[in-house]
């Protein structure tokens, strides 16, 4: 069997050694490449194959960031997963990242046997079918482009955790009728947090948005009279409307 080829670029070295040594005594995972900086990074990703990159948010040069829409931007490149180190009080910069195309987060300091459980859950959901990644893409710029127009905040974790949320809804309609058991430890699985905080994180970007009086411009964006919306929405409730916007512009 094929392993699993991982790059890392970080630059703490110390963490680098600590997470090369770990993954790379998994049976089914190898180290390929590793880099110190993001311009560095860039070099080495067109240099080797890689399935997945575990990339920190801050570093040298170039940073996680500006590597996330290299990729983005390289056809070549787009088939890679990332996994994105960040420290805590980075909340914006996470949603930045995750506009960028980051799939997973994981908040440091971590246990290195997080990383790898998280690595095969990635290359588990390949094989169970998950859509190209380019398509993927198309339907995370539509998730994004929407929020943002509703008008949730992108610096406020419940940006994140929403977009996580509708897009595990739009592959698993089911999961709205399991959002405790399933939606919110689904979301903070991936984001690296906690079911609670996913929920009242969520409820807060909702009460932004009320409060705000977007209600108006809400009603034109679903379709939705001013009156349904004078009553502020479930979190479920807000997540299918979203969902179900984005199923009908995407045609999925």
């Amino acid at each position: 069997m094929d392993k699993i080829k991982i790059a890392i670029a970080d630059d703490n070295r110390e963490l680098v050694r600590l997470m090369s040594d770990y993954l790379s005594g998994q049976s089914n995972m190898e180290i390929v490449a590793v880099a110190y900086n993001g311009k560095t990074c860039i070099e080495m990703l067109k240099q080797h194959q890689v399935d997945v990159l575990v990339l920190d948010i801050i570093m040298p040069y170039l940073d996680g960031i500006a590597v996330l829409d290299a990729i983005k931007e390289d056809e070549n490149l787009r088939g890679i997963d990332v996994i994105m180190l960040s420290a805590f009080g980075q909340e914006s910069i996470m949603s930045q990242a995750a506009q960028y195309g980051a799939s997973y987060f994981i908040m440091k300091p971590f246990e290195t046997a997080r990383l790898a459980i998280q690595i095969n859950h990635i290359m588990q959901n390949r094989k169970d079918g998950k859509k190209p990644k380019n398509e993927e893409a198309e339907i995370d710029e539509l998730i994004t482009s929407l929020i943002k127009e509703i008008g949730v905040p992108p610096h406020i974790k419940g940006y994140t955790y929403l977009k996580e949320a509708v897009s595990l809804v739009l592959k698993n309609p089911d999961i709205l009728n399991k959002v405790t058991k399933e939606l919110y430890p689904g979301i903070a699985k991936n984001l690296d947090s906690t079911p609670a905080r996913v929920e009242r994180s969520i409820r807060h970007a909702i009460e932004v948005v009320w409060s705000r009086n977007e209600t108006q411009h809400i009603s034109k964006l679903f379709g939705y009279s001013k009156e349904h919306l004078a009553s502020k929405p479930t979190n479920s409730q807000f997540i299918a409307m979203v969902a179900d916007s984005i199923r009908i512009e995407s045609k999925l």
